[in-house]
């Protein structure tokens, strides 16, 4: 795992299409923005668990649920 440290308002980018900002600090949580194209999925890992299910390999629930429309992944403007 790479970690790197980032102030508010500082970014990460991955790859060419894919940037992830600080957006800010609060206590002890850190909001997160992540600017990806639209066929990448971008969930939080509670949601990506929930999607997997118990036993499950990852692919097939989650792109089932995926099509179904689980909230929680992506908020577009």
């Amino acid at each position: 795992m790479l970690i790197l440290m980032r102030r508010p308002g500082e970014s990460i980018h991955i790859g060419t299409n894919i940037v992830v900002t600080l957006v800010s600090l609060e206590r002890n949580r850190a909001r997160i923005g992540v600017d990806a194209p639209r066929e990448i999925t971008v969930d939080r890992e509670e949601i990506a668990e929930l999607k997997k299910g118990p036993g499950e390999p990852s692919g097939a629930a989650a792109s089932e649920l995926s099509r179904e429309g689980v909230g929680g992944s992506r908020k577009r403007s």
